[in-house]
């Protein structure tokens, strides 16, 4: 990234003019969700930061499917598979069926889907910067 694009990126991340505008920011916390709605919602977001982890749900989006299949499908060995389903079982991101021997996994509600369509729209929609990645 050149100096342009820094100074730019700088400059939507600055208030110029110290201004604080009361009723606006009581009205924004009065609409802040409670501090464990927070941590949870942000616990949901880390498990889908991992590439690992999304595959596993984008190849759910198709239905259930079990750990030995999604492993295959992702080129995750076994063991990994199902720990990563063990984290997202555990946050209800993905939930389980047995049959038998067993295990069926599958998205845990529309919500997900919803969450999985949103983001992937909108990383196709957007040219993102990645500060983070720069070296």
């Amino acid at each position: 990234m050149n100096s342009s694009s820094d100074d730019q990126v700088l400059a939507l991340d600055a208030c110029n003019t110290r201004v604080v505008d009361a009723a606006r920011v009581q009205s924004v916390q009065n609409r802040m969700p409670a501090e464990p709605d927070v941590v949870d919602t942000a616990d949901v977001f880390s498990l889908l930061a991992d590439p690992g982890r999304l595959r596993l749900l984008v190849a759910l989006l198709d239905g259930e499917l079990c750990v030995c299949d999604l492993a295959a499908v992702t080129g995750t060995s076994e063991s990994a598979t199902s720990h990563a389903l063990r984290l997202l079982r555990a946050h209800r991101v993905v939930a389980a069926r047995r049959s038998g021997r067993m295990a069926y996994y599958r998205l845990d509600d529309a919500h997900v889907r919803m969450l999985l369509d949103l983001a992937f729209s909108h990383v196709e929609h957007t040219d993102a910067i990645h500060p983070e990645r720069e070296t």
